[in-house]
């Protein structure tokens, strides 16, 4: 069987090339918008600090709204809570770009880039559709979690040069804009999509998803796989920076990216047969972040034994690959431990756990590249994805049996 013969057979489903379409052009500007506000703030107020603050406000902001935008979508379904969630975020985008534009006073840029927290899941909302389409055929829902690693992957090797080669080469606010025409196109392109979107769940007498058995192991495994990929931009561009090449760290880091999606998409058309793959997941997941931390190794050598930029972008590719493999087993596990009706929520509540992990990370990766060395802060990547296997082989040993969430 071709490769590409689950993805074909996955498309042939009446629907999925129209939501998938959207939900890519609305996915893309995941990737844009950090990359175009910390060009746009550094460019107008010439500071990268105050940048980074704003950014970072804007993601603890994310961390607290993002689960409660995600339960009124379970309640009242994606179309009803995706498209006005969408024009509030982009309002305080649009107020974010006029405030640098007109030289708003400091405090302005806090309040406008937090407001866009109420930006949607969209990767969740994709996945959502795919476990409700795709109910009793796990094999089926194992690609399309595979399909839709791989497109997380991509909107982050895209997104953030798009980014920069738009605010760089235009104007500074170039890239915000086109990042929120972007987001509302593919969100009013995905809410159209009525025939493939699961039904609302106005009433449940689930719980909160962090209380389901399983699940508080499982959100800490992504917190610290979060602070694996934060620290390793962060120490990334220190280390191209001090070689003389800062430029090239997009390209080095678009590598570790691109392996990621490579290997996700073959993951997604293998494991086809013999048990279910949710019934794999459990074991394999523990495996896939044990490969993780050992694959991250090699930058840690590359750059310690030779110092040498092209080996280290030889070596994230390899790391990469193990990335895709992890998330979409962890997101399998997401899927089964979530209670019923609470699906958006609990994929929103492992993406808020990522983003935190990742403004850890960064913070702790610069701290070690500032006080010791950058070589010395590819470390901090290796300590991270060993706390993850820790806790995932814990969480996998305490888990028990979790019944699959229903769709239907």
């Amino acid at each position: 069987m071709s490769p590409l013969t689950p993805y074909r057979l996955l498309f042939a489903r009446p629907g999925t090339r129209a939501f998938t379409l959207g939900n890519l052009v609305a996915r893309l500007p995941m990737g844009m918008f950090s990359v175009s506000a910390v060009v746009m703030i550094a460019s107008a107020r010439g500071s990268y600090a105050l940048a980074g603050a704003v950014t970072a406000t804007g993601l603890a902001a994310t961390a607290v709204v993002a689960p409660w935008t995600a339960r009124l979508v379970d309640r009242y379904g994606q179309a009803r809570v995706a498209v006005p969630a969408t024009a509030v975020a982009l309002l305080g985008g649009t107020g974010l770009m006029l405030c640098v534009r007109f030289g708003a006073p400091d405090w302005t840029l806090f309040a406008a880039y937090a407001a866009t927290a109420t930006t949607p899941n969209t990767g969740g909302m994709s996945r959502a559709r795919w476990a409700h389409l795709l109910a009793g055929d796990p094999a089926a829902l194992h690609t399309a979690n595979s399909f839709e690693q791989a497109v997380d992957e991509l909107c982050f090797m895209l997104g953030p040069v798009l980014a920069a080669v738009l605010s760089g080469t235009l104007f500074p606010e170039a890239g915000m804009l086109a990042g929120s025409v972007l987001l509302m196109t593919g969100v009013l392109l995905f809410a159209a999509q009525r025939s493939t979107e699961p039904p609302p769940r106005p009433r449940t007498a689930s719980a909160s998803p962090v209380r389901a058995p399983g699940m508080p192991a499982l959100l800490l495994a992504f917190l610290a796989t979060g602070a694996v990929f934060g620290a390793m931009e962060v120490v990334t561009i220190a280390f191209a920076d001090a070689r003389g090449h800062k430029s090239a760290a997009g390209a080095v880091l678009a590598l570790q990216a691109a392996g990621s999606c490579v290997s996700g998409l073959l993951y997604g058309s293998v494991l086809q047969t013999g048990a279910a793959p949710e019934s794999l997941a459990e074991r394999r997941f523990p495996r896939c972040v044990a490969a993780m931390a050992v694959l991250l190794t090699l930058p840690l050598l590359a750059v310690s034994l030779t110092g040498s930029l092209p080996l280290l972008a030889g070596a994230l590719l390899v790391a990469g690959m193990a990335t895709a493999p992890t998330m979409v087993t962890g997101m399998t596990l997401v899927q089964r431990r979530t209670p019923e009706g609470r699906l958006n929520e609990g994929m929103t509540l492992a993406v808020t756990g990522l983003l935190g992990g990742i403004a850890g990370g960064s913070a702790t990766g610069g701290w070690v590249v500032e006080h010791l060395s950058p070589e010395a802060g590819y470390a901090v990547p290796v300590l991270a994805a060993a706390l993850a296997f820790t806790i995932a082989a814990l969480g996998a040993s305490s888990a028990g049996t979790v019944q699959p969430v229903s769709t239907r």
